[in-house]
C-alpha cells in the first residue's frame, strides 16, 4: 500500500489534515523554521557571493530527525508549509536538510484548512517556487546585515544591549517624526455658528451651519469677528434659497486584508496586532466545531488582496438571498488590487471558509476572543457580498443678508449590507427639513457660535501605524505584527490608552540611525526595496543583485558612524547628588528604561536612584524646581521635584516666560512659546523674547 508523508508548518494542522487524507498518508509539523543563519556571527560570506550559511536551528534535531525516518517510507512527500513567501522557504529549508533531492518532491499549498482544499491541493502539487524562496532569503538577509552591522555600533554608543532593524528603525523613525509634528504644534483659534431656526408648522427647530457669504467661505478666528457677524444677521431676514433632494449611497466595506483586519479589530475590540494574528492562525489552523469536527473557519491570514474565489462567491450569495431576500445581494463585487504587485494576490482576501457557519452557530465552539474575532471577519465577509446602503437626502441653502447658511438631513432608504455591518442612522436627523419648502418662514430662535482651537495630528496607534506602514510600503501583511511588537519588547516606545509615545532610549537610537543611516530609516528608500523584493519574487531580478548593491553602502556608513559618533560616546556625568551611603559624588548611567543616578564605587556601593534632571524652571504652582520624568512605561514628562506633595505636570517643556495676556506658565513648541491655558491662545516666537531679553 502507498504511504504518503505530509509535512505541515504547525502541530495544530496536523489533526485537521489527518482526518482529511486517511490512513494513506501520515502528517507531521516542522514547527516552523527548521533551519536558519547562526546566532553567534552574520552567517553570510560576504567575500563569495553573498552566500548565507543556514545551520539547523538548535533544538529542531529531533524533529528533523523523525522527519528523516518517515521520509525513509514515503513514496511520496507533500511540502505542505504556509501559502507565501516564508512558507515557500520553509519548504525549501526542509528539502535540504532532509535530503529530499533523490525522492520525489511535491510542493503544496491551500488558502483554507477544509476537506476540499486540502484535496485539491494534491491534485495540483508543484515544484519549491524558487522565485518566492530567492525573495524571502533576500528579505533575511538583508534584515541580518542591517541587525548585525548596526546594534553592536548602538551597543558602543549608547552603553546598553539595542538593536537596529530594517524595518523596525522605519517604523520607529514614522512615530518619532510625529512626535516631532505633535511637539510643534501650534493651536490656532477658529470660531463656528449655528443658528437654530423656527419654521412655520413645525414643533422642533431647523437647525443651520454658517457656511460664510453666498459666493465666497469666511473663515472666522476672533470673538470680534463672530460678535460682528452676529450683529448683522440679528437684523437680517433668513430666507430659503435652494432645496435639493437626492440620495447618498454608502458603499459595502472590502473584505479584510491582513492590514485592515489588524486596524478593526484594534479599534473595534481593542486588540494589539499580535493577539489578533495569533486568535487568526488558531482560526485558520483548526478549531474543533460541535457536528463538524476539528477544521480550519477562515482563509489564509497573511494576505493583501481582496479577491474571493468564484466558490465563496456563490455560497455567499445563497446565503444573503435565502437569510435576506435577492434585493440585498450585490449586483457587482469590489476589489481593491494588492498595494505590492501580484504576489500576494495570489490569495485571498480574509474570510470565513464555509458562510453557513456562522457566528451564533459556532460560539459554544470557541473562547470569547475567538469569537469576537471571527464574527467580525463573518460580518465583514458576509457585507463585502451584499448590496450598497441608501438614503435620502436634502441639502438646503439658506440666505441672511450677504451670508449663507446651510441644512442638510438624510433617512435611511435601504440598510442594504447595514443589515449585517456597521451603524446606520435608523432614524431622520434634523426633522424639521422634511416639509420646508422655499416659502417657509423662518425665524431665529437662537444663535450658537462656539470657540474651537485647531488640534494637533494623533499620536499613533497600532491600527493607524499599521495603516501608515501599509500605505508607505513598509513591510509585509507577515511584518506590521512582529515590527511593533519588537520596538515596544525594546522600550523605544510605549502603549499608553492605546496611544504610541516614543520613549528617550526611542529618542536616541532614532537620533542617530537618522545622523549615520539616513536611507536606511528612510520610508522611499525602503517602500523601493520591498518593490525590489516582489520583482525578485516574480523572477525579474536577481537576488544576488539586490544584497549587491546594498552591502557596500551599508559597510561604508557603518565605517563612518564609528569614527563621526566617537564623540556621542556617553561617558558617566558626575552630580552634585551625594550617595547617602558613602559620601561619594554619584553619576548618571543609562539603563534600558533611561537615565539614572548611581554611585561609582560600584561594586562595593550598589546604591542607585532616579534621575530628576532639572531644566532650569520654577514650578508654577509650588516654585520649586520642575525636572524632566517619566511615566512608569517610559515616556518623558515634565513634574515638580516636590511630587507627590506638588501635582504640576506638563507634556511639553515649561518656559520661564509668563503669559502676558492671561499669567498662566508658556511651554515650548519648537521655535515659539505658547500659553498653556487653551483658551488664551497667545503665541509668540523665541527670538522675540530674547529681543525683549536684550
Amino acid at each position: 500500500m502507498a504511504k504518503y508523508l505530509v509535512i505541515v508548518e504547525s502541530p495544530a494542522k496536523v489533526k485537521t489534515i489527518k482526518k482529511f487524507l486517511g490512513s494513506n498518508y501520515e502528517v507531521l509539523a516542522s514547527n516552523g523554521h527548521v533551519r536558519d543563519l547562526p546566532k553567534s556571527q552574520l552567517g553570510i560570506d560576504i567575500e563569495h557571493g553573498y552566500e548565507p550559511k543556514y545551520i539547523t536551528i538548535r533544538g529542531k534535531g529531533d524533529v528533523l530527525a523523525k522527519l528523516r525516518k518517515e521520509v525513509k517510507k514515503a513514496d511520496k512527500v507533500y511540502l505542505a508549509t504556509d501559502p507565501d513567501r516564508e512558507g515557500e522557504a520553509i519548504s525549501w529549508h526542509l528539502a535540504q536538510a532532509l535530503k529530499l533531492e533523490d525522492k520525489e518532491i511535491h510542493r503544496i499549498s491551500f488558502n483554507e484548512i477544509t476537506k476540499n482544499a486540502v484535496k485539491a491541493s494534491l491534485k495540483d502539487a508543484r515544484k519549491i517556487n524558487l522565485n518566492l524562496v530567492n525573495a524571502q532569503q533576500t528579505r533575511r538577509i538583508l534584515d541580518r546585515m542591517v541587525g548585525y552591522k548596526i546594534s553592536p555600533l548602538l551597543w558602543a554608543k549608547v552603553k546598553r544591549g539595542l538593536s537596529a532593524g530594517r524595518v523596525q528603525s522605519v517604523a520607529l523613525r514614522i512615530i518619532c517624526d510625529r512626535e516631532e509634528e505633535i511637539n510643534a504644534f501650534i493651536p490656532q483659534e477658529y470660531w463656528t455658528l449655528e443658528v437654530e431656526l423656527h419654521v412655520d408648522g413645525e414643533k422642533k427647530p431647523l437647525y443651520a451651519k454658517f457656511s460664510g457669504e453666498a459666493d465666497n467661505k469666511i473663515e472666522i478666528t476672533t470673538q470680534d469677528q463672530m460678535d460682528q457677524i452676529v450683529e448683522e444677521l440679528k437684523q437680517s431676514e433668513f430666507i430659503v434659497q435652494e432645496i435639493r433632494r437626492g440620495e447618498r449611497t454608502k458603499k459595502v466595506p472590502l473584505p479584510f486584508t491582513t492590514s485592515t483586519l489588524q486596524q478593526e479589530a484594534a479599534n473595534a475590540l481593542n486588540f494589539s496586532t499580535q493577539k489578533t494574528m495569533r486568535l487568526a492562525q488558531q482560526l485558520y489552523e483548526g478549531v474543533d466545531i460541535k457536528g463538524e469536527g476539528t477544521i480550519g473557519i477562515i482563509t489564509y491570514l497573511r494576505t493583501d488582496s481582496t479577491r474571493v474565489s468564484d466558490e465563496a462567491n456563490q455560497m455567499a450569495q445563497e446565503y444573503i438571498t435565502s437569510v435576506y431576500g435577492e434585493n440585498y445581494v450585490a449586483n457587482h463585487v469590489t476589489e481593491k488590487k494588492a498595494a505590492s504587485g501580484n504576489v500576494q494576490d495570489a490569495h485571498e482576501a480574509i474570510r470565513p471558509t464555509n458562510i453557513q457557519l456562522t457566528p451564533t452557530v459556532i460560539k459554544e465552539s470557541l473562547s470569547r476572543d475567538q469569537f469576537r474575532l471571527y464574527q467580525l471577519i463573518w460580518k465583514r465577509f458576509t457585507a463585502s457580498r451584499m448590496a450598497n446602503a441608501v438614503y435620502d437626502t436634502i441639502n438646503i441653502k439658506i440666505n441672511a443678508g450677504k451670508y449663507r447658511f446651510t441644512s442638510s438631513a438624510s433617512k435611511l432608504k435601504f440598510d442594504g449590507f447595514t443589515a449585517v455591518y456597521g451603524e446606520t442612522e435608523k432614524k431622520e436627523n434634523n426633522p424639521a427639513v422634511k416639509n420646508l419648502t422655499k416659502e417657509s418662514k423662518l425665524s431665529v430662535e437662537k444663535f450658537n457660535p462656539a470657540q474651537h482651537f485647531t488640534q494637533p495630528p494623533a499620536h499613533y496607534t497600532e491600527a493607524s501605524l499599521v495603516r501608515e506602514l501599509e500605505e508607505q510600503g513598509i513591510g509585509r501583511p507577515s511584518t506590521y505584527a512582529p515590527t511593533i511588537t519588537t520596538i515596544l519588547a525594546r522600550r523605544y516606545i510605549v502603549k499608553e490608552n492605546k496611544n504610541l509615545y516614543v520613549t528617550e532610549l526611542g529618542e536616541v537610537v532614532n537620533n542617530i540611525m537618522k545622523q549615520s543611516f539616513a536611507s536606511i530609516v528612510d520610508v522611499t528608500f525602503t517602500a523601493n526595496l520591498e518593490s525590489l523584493l516582489d520583482m525578485v519574487a516574480e523572477g525579474s531580478v536577481n537576488w544576488k543583485t539586490v544584497v549587491s548593491n546594498f552591502y557596500p553602502d551599508l559597510e561604508e556608513a557603518v565605517e563612518t558612524a564609528q569614527e563621526e559618533l566617537e564623540h556621542v560616546t556617553v561617558e558617566d556625568e558626575v552630580t552634585d547628588e551625594i550617595c547617602e551611603l558613602c559620601g561619594r559624588n554619584m553619576v548618571i548611567k543609562y539603563g534600558p528604561h533611561g537615565k539614572f543616578l548611581a554611585c561609582p564605587g560600584f561594586p562595593e556601593c550598589r546604591n542607585t536612584k532616579p534621575y530628576l534632571e532639572k531644566i532650569g524652571v520654577k514650578c508654577p504652582l509650588c516654585g520649586k524646581e520642575v525636572v524632566i520624568k517619566k511615566t512608569k512605561k517610559g515616556r518623558k514628562y515634565y513634574g515638580c521635584e516636590n511630587n507627590p506633595e506638588c501635582e504640576f505636570m506638563s507634556w511639553a517643556k515649561p518656559s520661564t516666560k509668563k503669559c502676558p495676556n492671561c499669567g498662566s506658565y508658556m511651554v515650548e513648541k519648537g521655535n515659539r512659546l505658547v500659553c498653556s491655558e487653551q483658551t488664551c491662545g497667545y503665541v509668540e516666537t523665541k527670538e522675540k523674547q530674547s529681543e525683549k531679553a536684550d
